[in-house]
């Protein structure tokens, strides 16, 4: 799936320009993905665990889901430099079709410029033109307040905890909890 790229106005007043994700992209998407990986505990994946993307994966996760029609992935530049990148996935099954996962990263020089909120809103429209998505679907990692405002914000409410779902290299054990947002 393909959409428009459009550009909006950040907090700072720099432009960022929202499309999706192109071959030229890749390898400044290991990089962003390696960098933001390292910048927080609340993403799933450690730096060192991004090193098993290759620019051969890449190229096929970017081939895939611009083509699908159950995928789609979108990625922010600010000044020419992937800032952040989002997803979200519709469920296909007649059981589950009206349901769909959101995720989203972002730099951290990037926080609180407007860049999630923007992403969510482009999500949620995406959502909507599918006419039978009814409900949004994420999890977040105990402690991860920001991302936790950012979500309510964006109307999702928590639904569940999956108590001891993360163990951080130290030991230190952290609830996930699935949060939903009602389509209207």
């Amino acid at each position: 799936m393909t959409v428009s790229e459009f550009e909006f106005i950040l907090k700072d007043g720099r432009k960022a320009l929202v499309r999706n994700p192109r071959e030229e992209d890749i390898q400044e998407m290991l990089d962003y993905l390696k960098t933001v990986s390292g910048e927080t505990v609340f993403l799933m994946s450690y730096p060192e665990e991004i090193a098993k993307y290759t620019y051969e994966s890449e190229k096929q996760l970017f081939e895939r889901v611009n083509a699908s029609d159950n995928e789609e992935m979108l990625v922010c530049l600010v000044d020419g430099r992937i800032a952040g990148n989002c997803m979200i996935t519709f469920n296909n099954k007649i059981k589950t079709r009206h349901r769909a996962n959101v995720a989203i990263a972002l730099l951290k020089e990037f926080w609180n410029l407007g860049i999630g909120t923007r992403l969510f809103s482009e999500m949620i429209s995406i959502a909507r033109e599918k006419g039978y998505v009814t409900q949004l679907e994420l999890d977040f990692i105990q402690g991860n307040n920001r991302a936790k405002a950012l979500y309510e914000k964006m109307g999702f409410r928590i639904t569940g905890e999956k108590p001891n779902a993360i163990r951080l290299k130290d030991g230190t054990m952290l609830s996930e909890f699935s949060m939903i947002k009602v389509l209207q």
